[in-house]
């Protein structure tokens, strides 16, 4: 009976959702004009108490055909048949508005110029509430026709909005536009508007958070929260990612007012939300090391070698010169760069190792070259463990040929990029990049023309070889995701702020310098692979809950591999102008 019903009402459906913007602008206005009407008639027998008072109709019966011509005009002039039905607002709402007053006052002079007619004072106020009233009740009517009809047949998955605020209400909106996503309630922490309702839509505080996903069977929570703090944020990610939902975001506030993004671009949220640092503004007087400068970055192909490449050509240099090794890295970020560079801003892609000292100095002397940023290594700890001769060559023997030619050709900075597994390392890689930041110690000592100096710093989020974008594809694969030792702990930063602070850093170096970058509070491996599980709207299965989606495998630590990392030798480190740098007190002596 239900199907047959549904089958019988399909016609009209497809008829209604075929009509042109004229056909339904037509039959809007019409619906309009029978409105006027009714409101008139309406009026009068509420105001006299009779369905059809003779004495008002037998006269005034022109009324019933001439005010809805007139209302229409009004309506039209006024641009209401302009506001498209499903996304009718304020402005609609306002067209209406002055309509109603003004075909009320077209009522009431035509009472005051025909004296036949019978029209009592209070006719025109109660017609313009009844119309009023009429008008917005067929428009909703109508976007909740056009809503169903949009939805009809289409599977949207629940999901709350958390931030009942002014993104919060667009993105209900956008979402309610589209087909993928259906909005059942929102999150807000401000205690005050609990209760209150938004768009159709309650709002809820985050207590309530369980509640509702078994109420509404939700799998997904969307943040609507752009301008927020990075601790905020982190706060807020770490309370959802104990449940069993995805998280998504919309693009934060920048992008949104660049015009980047917009509102509807959801993207997963990452675990780099988990950090909760908030970002330091640049200090523009720490760019001089690039600033109108010739600069040039060895490794520019790799991740932090092509995040420096992206900040460096923002800084307005006079010239950046990429070397790299790898064909593929190389053209990647030149063809990435030829997008991003100012006018006037040359870059020019250079293939070559920094092994081969010719290859270098000739480019360095071409270019005239003035401060160099060393970040070619070889960094993947169980890859160089098994080929430690070649992992020793490019991070020890590569960054001795960069310092004797940037040496020889009178550099003016020199800035090597190394890891805090330098500090009493216990793999080959971590030796091998000790041993280069010895080389650069030494250049310094026989070299005045050039500052030498070496940034320290942890693990960098998705780097190529870290252990978040392995994370991810086992995730994606249905696990199992695999981590070394349950008691490994690991400092993190993002990418961008990593290269940032290395640029700011260089520029402060006095000669032979070591800078280490504030890296936060050291996070769990272990810890970081269940919030990835939960982020992704699953569940961790262990003994507690055998019949989970991931699991965790603990496949014990690799050749060379610590349990917690180091960024100082002996402890001690000095503040210097950057809240984010520190001035390390390592020295030969100490090493």
């Amino acid at each position: 009976m239900i199907s047959s019903l549904e089958t019988m009402l399909d016609r009209p459906h497809a008829w209604a959702n075929a009509l042109t913007r004229s056909q339904k602008k037509f039959i809007l206005a019409s619906v309009d004009a029978l409105l006027v009407a009714f409101s008139l008639w309406t009026s009068v027998a509420i105001r006299l108490g009779s369905l059809w008072p003779q004495f008002v109709w037998n006269t005034g019966w022109w009324l019933l055909l001439a005010l809805p011509l007139v209302g229409i005009g009004i309506f039209y002039s006024l641009g209401l048949y302009r506001v498209v039905m499903r996304s009718m607002g304020r402005h609609g709402a306002l067209c209406i508005l002055q309509g109603t007053i003004l075909l009320s006052l077209v009522l009431t002079s035509f009472g005051y110029f025909d004296t036949r007619l019978f029209i009592p004072r209070s006719t025109p106020i109660i017609f313009a509430l009844v119309l009023g009233c009429s008008l917005v009740a067929v428009r909703m009517i109508g976007r909740s026709y056009y809503r169903w009809l949009n939805e009809r047949g289409a599977e949207r998955r629940p999901v709350l909005i958390y931030g009942a605020g002014q993104s919060g209400l667009q993105l209900v909106s956008a979402l309610d536009a589209a087909k993928e996503f259906r909005p059942v309630a929102f999150l807000d922490d401000e205690p005050s508007l609990a209760g209150s309702f938004f768009a159709g839509r309650r709002v809820h505080p985050p207590a309530d958070l369980d509640a509702l996903l078994a109420r509404f069977g939700v799998g997904d929570v969307l943040l609507a929260l752009p301008s927020i703090s990075r601790a905020r944020r982190k706060e807020i990610v770490e309370f959802l990612s104990q449940r069993p939902v995805q998280v998504q975001t919309i693009p934060s506030m920048a992008e949104l007012v660049s015009g980047i993004e917009s509102i509807d671009k959801l993207r997963n949220v990452g675990v780099e939300e988990l950090l909760g640092r908030d970002a330091v503004d640049p200090d523009l007087d720490l760019f001089t090391s690039v600033r109108g400068r010739t600069v040039m970055v060895t490794g520019a192909g790799g991740s932090i070698g092509s995040e420096l490449c992206r900040q460096i050509v923002a800084a307005d240099p006079r010239c950046l010169v990429l070397y790299e090794m790898s064909e593929f890295g190389l053209y990647s970020i030149e063809q990435e760069l030829s997008q991003l560079a100012p006018r006037g801003v040359y870059v020019h892609a250079v293939l070559g190792s920094v092994r081969d000292e010719p290859r270098l100095e000739q480019t360095i002397r071409r270019h005239g070259v003035e401060t160099i940023f060393h970040a070619a290594a070889y960094k993947h700890v169980p890859l160089v463990e098994a080929n430690p001769f070649e992992g020793i060559r490019n991070n020890t023997f590569g960054t001795e040929c960069v310092a004797r030619v940037a040496a020889r050709c009178g550099v003016g900075r020199a800035i090597l990029v190394s890891t805090d597994k330098a500090v009493r390392p216990t793999n080959v890689m971590g030796a091998s990049k000790r041993l280069a930041e010895r080389v650069f110690q030494k250049a310094q000592q026989r070299c005045k023309t050039t500052v030498f100096s070496m940034v320290r710093f942890g693990n960098v989020m998705g780097s190529s070889g870290s252990v978040i974008p392995l994370f991810q594809k086992q995730i994606a694969a249905g696990g199992p995701v695999t981590v070394t030792h349950p008691e490994v702990i690991r400092y993190f930063m993002t990418i961008p702020e990593a290269a940032q602070l290395v640029i700011q850093a260089g520029s402060m170096a006095h000669g032979g310098d070591v800078f280490l970058l504030d890296m936060g509070s050291p996070i769990s491996i272990l810890d970081l692979a269940k919030r990835m599980i939960h982020l992704s709207g699953l569940d961790v299965k262990d003994d507690a809950n055998p019949y989970g989606d991931i699991e965790i495998v603990f496949s014990g630590l690799r050749p060379g591999e610590k349990l917690f990392e180091e960024l100082l030798v002996d402890g001690t480190a000095l503040p210097t102008a950057h809240p984010k740098i520190m001035r390390s007190l390592d020295s030969l002596a100490h090493s």
